[in-house]
């Protein structure tokens, strides 16, 4: 860990201590509040000794401080101190202080309990590191990478009422590949997984940083798009169109072909939409259009009629 970790000490560092912690790290003195504050908005410290006595009750000022800004999702912090009453140690410890250590401590039992502070630190940050992993597969399509239905639903919910709040338009496009049981039928399950993880590429390459692609299940997919009136949702969906209907595929058999895609459209605010439900209602009703009207084509919803786009 030598020359990776980062020690703060706010106070009067005994030098054997100082000493010591320079064996796990290296530690940046601070003998006043302000110093202290100002060097931890420099370094990004993964640990602290704050001695009580000399800060006062800048002490319970930079504890909060440290955990307002750090990155590290935990920070072993100690309260050092000569003296210290029970009340005081338990104000300390509800303030979020880890530890309050006596300032008659041995130099190489501060080192033995901030190593210990330190490799919790690292099973905490590994137990968080994979929480956020599986939460992000439990949010993500597994065949196609791209967000799964759960997760289409709730970032629509909140893309419609940031919409609401703001006052911002906002658009959906619902995919929906044409006759793609013939791709399974014809070239195989094997390949038609790999046109659903093609397709699903594609689409991102042609929509905006800004815009949100999902599998919204079997061969569907969703799109949408935040801050768009429904012309600028038509130009994202002619370009998805005209790219998916492009992709070079190829069967088990060595046979290349290509797919295409039905389009529906729909946008708020609307006469038809006072929902994320409404708006995805809206959308699959233009999607359908666009199959019943002979596949391969583009449909938006309108509130009276649908529109014919492509």
């Amino acid at each position: 860990m030598a020359g990776q970790i980062h020690i703060l000490w706010a106070g009067t560092a005994p030098s054997a201590h100082v000493d010591a912690l320079n064996v796990a790290g290296s530690v940046a003195e601070a003998r006043e509040l302000l110093d202290a504050m100002r060097l931890s908005n420099e370094i990004d410290f993964d640990a602290a000794v704050i001695d009580v006595e000399q800060l006062s009750e800048g002490a319970f000022t930079l504890l909060r401080h440290l955990r307002a800004r750090t990155s590290r999702r935990y920070m072993p912090i100690f309260f050092w101190s000569s003296g210290g009453a029970t009340d005081e140690r338990v104000k300390a410890f509800a303030a979020g202080a880890d530890d309050w250590v006596h300032g008659s401590i041995d130099a190489q039992e501060l080192l033995a309990r901030l190593m210990r502070g330190l490799g919790l630190r690292l099973r905490i940050d590994g137990l968080l590191d994979e929480t956020e992993r599986l939460y992000e597969l439990s949010l993500t399509d597994g065949l196609t990478q791209v967000a799964n239905h759960r997760h289409f639903q709730e970032r629509l919910r909140d893309e419609f009422r940031r919409a609401q709040r703001y006052d911002d338009p906002l658009a959906l496009v619902l995919l929906d590949l044409d006759h793609f049981k013939d791709v399974n039928d014809k070239h195989g399950h094997v390949a038609g997984d790999q046109v659903l993880r093609d397709v699903a590429s594609a689409i991102k390459k042609s929509v905006r940083e800004t815009d949100f692609v999902a599998r919204y299940g079997g061969e569907e997919f969703a799109v949408v798009l935040p801050k768009t009136q429904l012309a600028g949702a038509l130009t994202v969906a002619e370009r998805v169109w005209a790219d998916v209907a492009k992709l070079p595929l190829g069967g088990a058999n060595g046979a290349s072909f290509h797919v295409t895609a039905s389009l529906g459209l729909a946008g708020y605010p609307s006469r038809s939409v006072a929902s994320a439900e409404q708006l995805v209602r809206c959308a699959d009703e233009a999607l359908y259009r666009a199959k019943r009207e002979g596949r391969n084509k583009i449909a938006i919803y309108q509130a009276s009629s649908f529109a014919e786009a492509v």
